[in-house]
């Protein structure tokens, strides 16, 4: 199990903003699949406004017809209708508005390593759920339809979208199948006694922590039989939550997911789990230790430190397994591994 040598993989730099006057701040956090003859990262791209001395400007989606358009919004600072929100936006004229903005964008490999990004938006926000942004992709392969799952921001707060796609160039959206606020989707690669499942993460603002819960679904679009499968442990690296990373990989000895763990200090981890494979809502192991934290530079010092994020990976015919993940909420690393190596982190029954 190895960082590869060449992280980071993908910077902000080397991808062009989504429209003038805009800024990219991150690239990171991409669901990945393997395409054709290609491996696809669907990156969060994140863009601010750099504004003048007095003055204040924010990323705004203005949608008409499904269709949404990238514009700013500039502010005087002296405007008695502006109030400062610390470093995450404004609010003006009794409007929140965000400081950054996030789209999905779509880098290209045919190695896995060596990435093109496309020079424009994916997925950008197009109706009132998406309106502060689209974020943390997922996508799972069924036949040859490709569901894609992704957060989505707005006044209201934050939920889960899925959209559609066969070729990665045009979408299907299907609307929100987990509303606010839920994340940190994850659906299994197949159907199981003829339903769709997933991992979710609801989130909790009174009793308990967030958790990882289980769903079922006849169609993807309508979610029931919820449980909480996991909670996150009074341990340094779990202790505030945890949350599903990318589709489990099917092993012989169970589902095999990659999540993440937030613990003190605002530092973010990630951890192996194993689910059974006929009742994927019965842990079987946990990993102990982290799969991965914090350590590098590049992990370590950047736009939110100490944070190693996933929700995206391929599997090789080989065993070879391709983590990749976001690192300081700024750029996208790989971590090399196996099946096998992952397997062996689980220790915990």
């Amino acid at each position: 199990m190895q960082r590869h040598p060449r992280n980071p993989l993908i910077r902000p730099d080397q991808v062009l903003p989504s429209a003038p006057g805009y800024r990219v701040r991150g690239a990171f956090n991409p669901a990945a699949i393997r395409f054709g003859d290609e491996v696809l990262l669907l990156l969060r791209v994140a863009e601010d406004c750099p504004a003048r001395e007095g003055h204040a400007a924010v990323p705004v989606a203005r949608i008409e017809a499904g269709v949404g358009r990238p514009e700013i919004l500039h502010v005087s600072l002296d405007d008695p209708d502006v109030r400062l929100k610390d470093t995450r936006g404004i609010v003006y004229r009794g409007v929140d508005y965000l400081s950054t903005m996030s789209h999905i964008r779509i880098a290209r490999s045919r190695d896995g390593v060596n990435f093109q990004v496309d020079d424009a938006p994916f997925i950008f926000p197009g109706d009132a759920s998406e309106c502060f942004g689209v974020e943390d992709a997922r996508v799972t392969r069924f036949g040859d339809t490709f569901a894609i799952n992704y957060t989505c921001v707005s006044p209201d707060g934050w939920g889960t979208a899925l959209a559609m796609t066969r070729d990665f160039r045009t979408i299907e959206r299907r609307g929100l199948i987990f509303t606010v606020q839920n994340k940190d989707v994850s659906l299994f690669p197949e159907r199981i006694d003829g339903l769709y499942r997933a991992l979710h993460r609801p989130n909790n603002s009174g009793f308990g922590r967030p958790s990882i819960w289980y769903a079922e679904s006849p169609d993807l679009i309508h979610w029931g039989n919820h449980r909480c499968i996991a909670r996150p442990r009074d341990t340094f690296w779990e202790e505030i939550k945890i949350g599903g990373g990318a589709p489990c990989i099917k092993t012989t000895q169970g589902w095999l997911q990659v999540y993440h763990g937030k613990g003190q200090n605002q530092i973010y981890s990630l951890f192996t789990l194993l689910l059974d494979l006929e009742e994927p809502w019965r842990v079987l192991k946990r990993a102990s230790v982290p799969l991965l934290r914090p350590e590098m530079p590049y992990e370590t010092d950047g736009f939110f430190p100490n944070v190693v994020f996933s929700n995206g990976l391929v599997t090789w015919e080989d065993g070879r397994v391709f983590i990749y993940y976001g690192a300081c909420d700024e750029s996208t690393c790989l971590l090399e591994t196996t099946v096998n190596e992952l397997l062996t982190s689980l220790d915990v029954a």
